[in-house]
């Protein structure tokens, strides 16, 4: 099976050795995305409101590059450094994901890379 790297520059570089997404048997599969501006690589600060809005620009742009949208996307899984910022995260994921309701897993995490509140990675059928 033929593999396909995506890359944008509207989407923060890997911090590490991966890819932003790999395309693979009609499936993008995103890296997570954790609140990092594109333009300054740095952490956008603020609530997880404002963290999780970043997240989804990030994965929209990588999305985008693939010629894809939220619309598409099959599997979810959010990573929260507190369950208490469940109901904020729920907030801005409907903003993106609308009536897109796909499988999703939500998991406490004691730490995410540069201290971010959420990372979210997602699977998206081609």
């Amino acid at each position: 099976m033929s593999q396909t790297i995506i890359t944008t520059d509207q989407a923060p570089a890997a911090i590490g050795p991966y890819s932003q997404a790999i395309l693979a048997g009609g499936f993008l599969f995103t890296a997570g995305q954790i609140p990092l501006d594109p333009k300054t690589g740095q952490m956008v600060e603020g609530d997880i409101k404002q963290q999780t809005r970043r997240v989804f620009e990030n994965l929209k742009a990588v999305l985008m590059k693939a010629g894809s949208d939220f619309r598409h996307v099959v599997k979810a899984t959010v990573y929260l450094t507190t369950m208490e910022d469940f109901s904020g995260l729920n907030e801005v994921y409907t903003e993106y994901l609308g009536e897109t309701k796909p499988a999703r897993s939500t998991v406490a995490a004691a730490q995410l890379p540069k201290g971010a509140k959420v990372e979210i990675d997602l699977i998206v059928k081609m």
